[in-house]
């Protein structure tokens, strides 16, 4: 991940929620071919898992069900290679993340899945986060298949947390609404570090109203 986010910039809707102007998915004609493959591919991906995403939560179904779906998601929808890019119990100082999430083989994110029917609460969030704090990753994913949270981890005393992405699958949003904001986890994205905007987008937010959380 050696290449320098673009300047984006950013609109303060009344609700105070930062949005990327370039946000929206390009035409055709303008975005390039990359971008419009890994939007069209989440896109599918979306309304592919739609339905046993909904039988998991019907059904009430254990964690270990709720990651089978989730790495389907993460090669299916996000572009991730499944025995390059993805390491299931990564090894943290004798304990265990649920994935490490590498690129050009560098470790960029843990993820962490929790029963599909989980509420996520901010105790699911806090031995992850000392995960990436402890390995110096940035990038925290938190998902019960359903809700996909992305926090940013910035260490130090105090470490900040940042919630950079909130996408719920199965709310009343549109298909185009959530492949347009989960295109930031695709690996295409995220090699060009698009995140990043979104994420100084929302800390502009959250140093007028304080919503960051500090520990």
């Amino acid at each position: 991940m050696t290449e320098t986010p673009t300047s984006t910039p950013v609109i303060l809707t009344n609700e105070q929620q930062p949005v990327l102007e370039n946000s929206k998915p390009k035409s055709f004609s303008t975005a390039p071919k990359w971008e419009t493959a890994a939007r069209e591919r989440m896109r599918a991906a979306i309304k592919k898992f739609a339905k046993p995403l909904a039988d998991l939560v019907a059904r009430d179904a254990n964690e270990g069900d709720t990651r089978l779906l989730v790495t389907d998601m993460l090669c299916e929808g996000f572009g991730f290679d499944k025995y390059s890019e993805l390491t299931t119990e990564y090894r943290v100082k004798g304990e265990f993340a649920d994935y490490g999430i590498r690129l050009d083989k560098e470790l960029i994110a843990f993820l962490e899945v929790k029963r599909v029917t989980t509420k996520l609460a901010a105790k699911h969030l806090r031995q992850v986060e000392t995960y990436a704090v402890n390995e110096g990753v940035e990038w925290v994913i938190l998902t019960s298949g359903v809700v996909w949270q992305v926090y940013h981890i910035t260490g130090g005393l105090p470490i900040v947390v940042d919630l950079a992405l909130e996408v719920d699958l199965l709310n009343e949003h549109t298909l185009a609404q959530k492949a347009n904001q989960l295109y930031y986890l695709t690996r295409e994205s995220l090699k060009r570090r698009q995140i990043d905007a979104l994420w100084q987008a929302k800390s502009h937010v959250t140093k007028v109203f304080g919503e960051s959380s500090m520990f």
